[in-house]
Formats: C-alpha cells, sequence, structure tokens
C-alpha cells in the first residue's frame, strides 16, 4: 500500500521532514508516517460502508426479485468485469503511481454504487443493477493491486506486519459491526440505505488518498518495456515460485465454493431459517473471530507460519457444513467465529510473507497475477451453486462444498519450499 512520504509539492526532493518520517518507519512504527494515517483513515472508512454491502445487496436483491438466480447475476455482474481486468489494474499500479490510482477508483466506485442504491432504493427491475455492478468491479481490480503494492512504502522491517495487522483490524471492527447494522437497515428501511452508506464511503476514502502525495515516479527509459512488457515480467516471477502459485490454485477452489455457498446459499437459507438479522449476526460474529486474530498478530510472529496458516483455513468448512444441516444462530456464529479468526490470521501472514519476500517493483502486478488467480473461479461457483443446490439438494452442495474446501487448504503444504518460508527475512530486492 502507500510509497514513501513526499514532500507537499510533488515536484520536490524530500524535506528533512520527510527523511526523519522514513526513519521512522525503518523502526516499525507505521503509525508514526502522516501517509499511512490518511491511508489507514481512507482504507478503514472504505471498509465500513462495504461490511454493509453484502448482506444490503443480497436481502435488497431478493426483496425485489425472490430469486437466488437473481442476486446471483448481479453479484456474478461485479465479479466477472473485476476478475477480467484484475491483470490489467496490477500493471497500473507498478506503472503509475498509486495514490493517483487510489483516489480515482475511489471516487469511481462511490459513484456506482452511489446508483445501485438509487436503484434498489426504487425498487427498480434488477436487470438495471448489472450496468453499474460492472462498473464497480472495473473500480475495484484497479484498487486490489494498487493497495497491495502500497504497504512495503510505507513501512519496514517488523513494521511491515503490525501495519497489515492493524488495517487487518479496522477491516474487522466494520466486519463485526457492518452486518448487522445492514440487517437491521435492511429490515427497517430496506438494503438500499445500507449501499448508500456504501457509496459515501468511498467518497470519503477517496478524500483521505488525496491527502496523500507520493513522490513521483523516475522517468522511463526510453526504448524500455511497455506495460505489457512488464506485466510479462510479473508472470515471469509468479510462475517460477511455486510457493505463490500453489496457494493461489488452492484459494482458485476455496473462492468459487465460499463465494458460491456462502454468498449465494447463505442468504437463501437463512431468509427461511434464522432471518435477515441473524444471518448479520453470524456475519458480525466472523468478524470478531477475525478482530481477536489481528489484534494477536500484532505482537505474535512465527518463524514459518504457513503450516498453521493454511492449516487453521479448514475451519472455514465448518460453517459451510453447519449451514447445510440447519443449524441455528448460535452454532452458525460460534463457527463463523473460528472461522474469521484462522480467515485473518491467515490474511495477516500471507500479506507479510508476500511483502518481505516479492520485490516492491513487481508487488502489484505478481499481485494482480494472484488475486486473478484466486477469483476467477468465483462466478463459476456463483453461478453454479443455485444450479447445484435445485438438483441435488441444498444441504449435498454445502457438506460437500465444506470438505472441498478443507482439501484444497491442506494441498499446498505438501511443497517444502511452501514449508519453509520464513517472516524474519530480509526484504527481497
Amino acid at each position: 500500500m502507500p510509497e514513501t512520504d513526499a514532500p507537499e509539492s510533488r515536484d520536490q526532493e524530500p524535506s528533512p521532514t520527510d527523511l526523519a518520517s522514513t526513519t521512522s518507519r525503518a523502526s516499525g512504527q507505521p503509525l508514526r508516517s502522516p501517509a499511512f494515517r490518511w491511508f489507514f483513515a481512507g482504507w478503514s472508512i472504505s471498509m465500513a460502508g462495504s461490511a454493509m454491502s453484502p448482506v444490503a445487496l443480497a436481502f435488497g436483491v431478493l426483496e425485489v426479485t425472490d430469486s437466488a438466480a437473481w442476486l446471483s447475476a448481479v453479484i456474478t455482474a461485479s465479479m466477472v468485469p473485476m476478475v477480467a481486468t484484475m491483470i490489467l489494474g496490477g500493471g497500473i499500479a507498478d506503472r503509475y503511481r498509486r495514490d493517483t490510482v487510489l483516489r480515482l477508483a475511489g471516487l469511481g466506485a462511490g459513484v456506482s454504487q452511489a446508483v445501485v442504491a438509487i436503484l434498489l432504493l426504487t425498487h427498480q427491475h434488477p436487470a438495471l443493477l448489472l450496468p453499474p455492478a460492472v462498473l464497480n468491479g472495473i473500480f475495484q481490480a484497479l484498487t486490489k493491486p494498487a493497495m497491495r503494492g502500497i504497504v512495503p512504502q510505507l513501512a519496514s522491517g517488523r513494521g511491515i506486519q503490525q501495519a497489515n495487522s492493524l488495517l487487518a483490524s479496522a477491516r474487522n471492527i466494520t466486519l463485526m459491526v457492518g452486518p448487522t447494522a445492514a440487517g437491521l437497515l435492511t429490515v427497517s428501511v430496506g438494503g438500499g440505505w445500507a449501499i448508500a452508506a456504501d457509496a459515501v464511503s468511498f467518497l470519503l476514502a477517496a478524500i483521505c488518498f488525496a491527502r496523500i502525495s507520493l513522490p513521483d515516479l523516475p522517468p522511463r527509459a526510453e526504448g524500455g518495456p511497455t506495460m505489457f512488457g512488464e506485466l510479462r515480467q510479473g508472470w515471469s516471477y509468479f510462475s517460477s515460485h511455486p510457493w505463490i502459485w500453489s496457494v493461489t490454485l488452492a484459494f482458485a477452489v476455496f473462492n468459487a465454493v465460499y463465494m458460491g455457498v456462502w454468498q449465494i446459499l447463505g442468504p437463501v437459507i437463512a431468509r427461511d431459517t434464522i432471518g435477515a438479522e441473524g444471518w448479520g449476526l453470524v456475519l458480525s460474529t466472523r468478524g470478531v473471530g477475525a478482530l481477536l486474530a489481528t489484534v494477536v498478530m500484532v505482537k505474535l510472529t512465527v518463524r514459518r507460519p504457513m503450516v498453521p496458516a493454511l492449516s487453521s483455513m479448514t475451519l472455514a468448512a465448518v460453517p459451510l457444513i453447519l449451514l447445510g444441516t440447519g443449524a441455528n444462530t448460535f452454532w452458525l456464529a460460534a463457527a463463523a467465529f473460528a472461522a474469521g479468526a484462522s480467515a485473518e490470521f491467515f490474511t495477516v501472514v500471507w500479506s507479510t510473507v508476500w511483502n518481505i519476500h516479492v520485490p516492491e517493483r513487481l508487488s502489484s502486478r505478481v499481485g494482480a497475477y494472484d488475486e486473478f488467480g484466486s477469483f476467477v473461479s468465483i462466478p463459476l461457483g456463483q453461478l453454479s451453486v443455485p444450479v447445484l443446490a435445485a438438483v441435488f439438494g441444498t444441504a449435498a452442495v454445502t457438506i460437500t462444498g465444506g470438505a472441498l474446501l478443507a482439501t484444497a487448504m491442506l494441498l499446498p503444504l505438501l511443497l517444502p519450499s511452501l514449508r519453509r518460508i520464513e517472516v524474519n527475512a530480509s526484504k527481497a530486492d
């Protein structure tokens, strides 16, 4: 996420104050960096709105259509263009200033979400939700790779894990509060208002990102590689490191199953069992578990963390299995709590390993291939799960999905190179 602190004028050399800020980052205290504080604020505000969006959108579409197929279509309309443009987004994030990319993408996402909110509030036909969903997916494709490359530019050494933990903690506080708030808003005044809050959060985040003034990139040498040449460099690095692509493939399976079952079948099952309030509570409890994990990870360092990180991810299968067996709110919430803690433990570990072992100059491009590979299967899962549930029943699909998910998380551990990765290594050049 953002680069080194810059002077107020983007055309000047760094001042002594900026050099002092760089020193504080090197000592592992990211909150001493003004640029990181503005990024942290923008991240937190954006996450607050986004935490309400899944519940609000799901029940808002179901309220209008009473159809899991339409819900799947609307969500997929955002996911497909995001995946399709993710690699290009990685090239843009490594080629241009990441603060500029973030503020423009945040502005665009805010406008597109505002359109979605208006359509839901006025109960328009769900087909009208598809174009703004497409635009929102494109803006996400620009945002994610830029986010991936910013933290190493604001923190170094042990500060990298602290920065990742702080960002994850902020996200998880919002995940703890946001879904419950969205459930209550949906029941009381409709899901459109929660989507409207998400739109405002994107716009406020863009204002915060505008306060991050990063140095201009050095002039490109005449005859240097084009963007597509740079993307080939990213692919070469990605494909030559099995510890990266093995985890990417595992999460291609994980995301297809989890997003299809949990995001599509979850609200459908919950509507007939625990209701929107109960579903929001389950999602919020997952956020509590995730928050607990990130608080612990601010201080905890595991020398070789990938084995416990991937092994703990098998806990994400439990909520899916319980969903299929008709468990009540209490047991679903308890399982979601454990799954949230394990998922966030993995997220902080993976972000830290990535920031240490992947060169910063390649981070967004290589990260784009990682995210593309991880996300490309999600539309397949989202579109196929309703069909499979109609043929085999929701219980069979959710339970089988849980078993498949757990298996996928364990397979990368067969690689010795993955098991040996350490987090106390020096940053890659």
